[in-house]
């Protein structure tokens, strides 16, 4: 029988401290960005804040208060604002997908046709002391927000092309990858599910056997404060 022992259905979790870093609209927060493939969860633990979200189908702003749970599916263009200690927990689809690839940063149009330029304006020296992570990490997002109002403008005032013209983009960066991105989805979501499966079939047959290969995982975060896309993450291994 197919077994799977990481954490359910193969999300993953890491906890976020959203950057409190004022932007040029004056607004303090994270890095705008899309994921291509991955669905994405926060469930807000401290401090306040929301999440500004461009898609299709337009501009919207969700607040986000202590308690709050907000998720949103792929192709959702995603802007986290820090209002005052913004602290979350971010559930993520795919083993952890999202923040091992599956992203595109909204970058100026410019930035985005060439694939060499497109990872040297979003790379960060992960080698380098803490205050040049740091730069970096500042002058990507300022990047980002600059080429997330242009496209918000855009929507907002009727014109569909440039949001189109984005979506097409990133999906070209991202073509290269996909087939990792297969594997780690074959080996996660649908092993998880395979394995799912036949539990099911196993109980229909009358048979319990599976259940003697229960077991208990723990883990602390493999890393602290790492410079993320909106915010200082503590991530885990799973």
């Amino acid at each position: 029988m197919v077994t799977f022992e990481g954490l359910p259905g193969a999300v993953a979790v890491s906890h976020l401290n959203v950057y409190d870093w004022p932007a040029a609209d004056g607004l303090r927060g994270g890095t705008p960005h899309l994921h291509l493939t991955c669905s994405e969860g926060y469930v807000v633990v401290g401090g306040s804040g929301s999440v500004q979200t461009l898609t299709a189908a337009g501009y919207r702003e969700t607040p986000l208060t202590p308690g709050a749970l907000v998720w949103f599916t792929p192709g959702t263009i995603h802007r986290l604002v820090n209002e005052d200690g913004l602290r979350l927990v971010v559930l993520m689809q795919n083993s952890g997908l999202p923040e091992a690839g599956d992203a595109v940063l909204t970058l100026p149009p410019g930035r985005l046709t060439d694939p060499d330029d497109y990872r040297a304006a979003v790379a960060l020296p992960v080698d380098a002391e803490e205050a040049v992570q740091e730069k970096a990490a500042r002058a990507r997002r300022d990047l980002a927000v600059e080429g997330f109002l242009a496209l918000r403008e855009a929507v907002q005032d009727g014109d569909p092309q440039p949001l189109v013209a984005f979506h097409r983009a990133a999906a070209a960066l991202v073509r290269p990858r996909t087939g990792e991105w297969r594997t780690r989805w074959q080996n996660g979501a649908a092993t998880a599910a395979a394995a799912t499966a036949g539990q099911l079939d196993a109980l229909d047959r009358g048979e319990a056997g599976h259940l003697a290969d229960a077991c208990v995982h723990a883990e602390r975060p493999s890393a602290y404060g790492r410079f993320g896309m909106c915010g200082r993450l503590d991530v885990y291994r799973t």
